[in-house]
C-alpha cells in the first residue's frame, strides 16, 4: 500500500477547511485537502447568506462554497474526495486512512469536520430544507421579518433561538416536547415573559405541510396518552434547536473532547492535546457556530500548523 506524504493534511470542505487550504497554500505547505460526504458543509443546505462578508447583495450557500473551494484551488490545494476512516495520531508523522484503503502520512493535521444539526428525522425535514426548514435562526432569521416561525427543543439554545426570531418575527412557537424548559432559570423567565412567544409544552411535531414552502406544521399534544391531540399551527419557517452533533468519533482514541464530542483547544490557538494535529470551524465551537467564525479559525489553524512546522 503506497503511502502519500503532504506537510498538511486537512479534513473537511467547509469554510473552515477551505480556508485553511487557502492560507496553508499561500505558506507553501502544498496542503492536501479531502472534503468528506458533504462538500461544502452545511452551507449547502442555506439558499441565501447575507451576513457573510464580501456579498453586500447576498449570495447562496452552495455558491460562496464553491469560491472559497476555488481561491483554496488557485493558489495550490490539492482538494480530494474522500471520507477519513481511521487515524493513527500516535507518533508524528501522523497516518490518515481515507475510504478504507488510501493512507497519507502527514507532519500537521487540521480538523475541519463540522458539526451535524440534529434533526427530528421526519421526511418532511428534508423536503422543505431551505424552503422553510433550518438549523440556524441566526443565518436564515432575517427572512421571516414579520412573519410566523417555531422553534424546536426545550434547552438554551432553544430559548436563545426563540428569543432572537422574536425580535424579528411576528410571532414564534416553541415546541417541547416535555412539561418543561431545559434552560436555565434566566432563559426561560425571558422566554415566558415575551409577549409574542408561545410555548407549547407536551407537544411533538409529526410533519409538515406546503405547496412548495413550508405552511403549517402537524403537532400532537400528550403524545401516547389518553389526553393525545392532534392539532396544526400555520407558520412561515420551522427551526430545529435540538443540539449539534461534532463530526469527531473517529478522532475520539487520540483527541481530547468536551462532554458534548467537541474537541478542546489548547488556550487561545487552534490546537488540541496532540502536538501537530490542529482543528477549526464548528467541530471545536459549540457556540458561534457561523460561516465567518468559522473561516477565520481556519486562518488561525493554518498559521498555527506553519509555525509549527517551521519550529519542529
Amino acid at each position: 500500500m503506497n503511502t502519500i506524504n503532504t506537510k498538511c493534511l486537512i479534513i473537511g470542505g467547509g469554510p473552515a477547511g477551505f480556508t485553511a487550504a487557502i492560507y496553508a497554500s499561500r505558506a507553501n505547505l502544498q496542503p492536501i485537502l479531502f472534503e468528506g460526504i458533504q462538500p461544502g458543509g452545511q452551507l449547502t443546505t442555506t439558499t441565501e447568506v447575507e451576513n457573510f462578508p464580501g456579498y453586500p447583495e447576498g449570495i447562496s450557500g452552495p455558491l460562496l462554497m464553491e469560491d472559497l473551494r476555488a481561491q483554496a484551488k488557485k493558489y495550490g490545494a490539492d482538494i480530494r474526495s474522500g471520507q477519513v476512516t481511521k487515524v493513527d495520531f500516535s507518533n508524528r508523522p501522523f497516518t490518515v486512512t481515507i475510504d478504507g484503503d488510501k493512507v497519507f502520512s502527514a507532519e500537521t493535521v487540521i480538523i475541519a469536520t463540522g458539526a451535524s444539526a440534529r434533526y427530528l428525522g421526519l421526511p418532511d425535514e428534508q423536503k422543505y430544507m431551505g424552503m422553510g426548514v433550518s438549523a440556524c435562526a441566526t443565518c436564515d432569521g432575517f427572512f421571516y421579518r414579520k412573519k410566523t416561525v417555531a422553534v424546536v427543543g426545550g434547552g438554551d439554545t432553544a430559548c436563545e433561538e426563540a428569543l432572537y426570531l422574536s425580535s424579528l418575527a411576528n410571532k414564534v412557537y416553541l415546541i417541547v416536547r416535555k412539561d418543561h424548559l431545559r434552560a436555565s432559570k434566566v432563559m426561560q423567565r425571558r422566554v415566558l415573559e415575551k409577549e409574542n412567544i408561545t410555548v407549547l409544552f407536551n407537544t411533538n411535531t409529526v410533519g409538515l405541510f406546503g405547496e412548495e414552502v413550508v405552511e403549517g406544521a402537524k403537532l400532537v399534544e400528550h403524545l401516547g396518552t389518553e389526553r393525545e391531540q392532534h392539532f396544526e399551527i400555520a407558520i412561515d419557517g420551522f427551526f430545529l434547536a435540538i443540539g449539534h452533533t461534532p463530526n469527531t468519533a473517529v478522532f475520539k482514541p487520540y483527541i481530547e473532547l468536551d462532554e458534548a464530542g467537541f474537541i478542546k483547544l489548547q488556550g487561545n490557538t487552534t490546537a488540541t492535546n496532540i502536538e501537530g494535529v490542529f482543528a477549526a470551524g464548528d467541530v471545536a465551537d459549540p457556540r458561534y457556530r457561523q460561516a465567518v467564525s468559522a473561516a477565520g479559525t481556519g486562518c488561525r489553524a493554518a498559521i498555527d500548523a506553519e509555525r509549527f512546522i517551521l519550529e519542529h
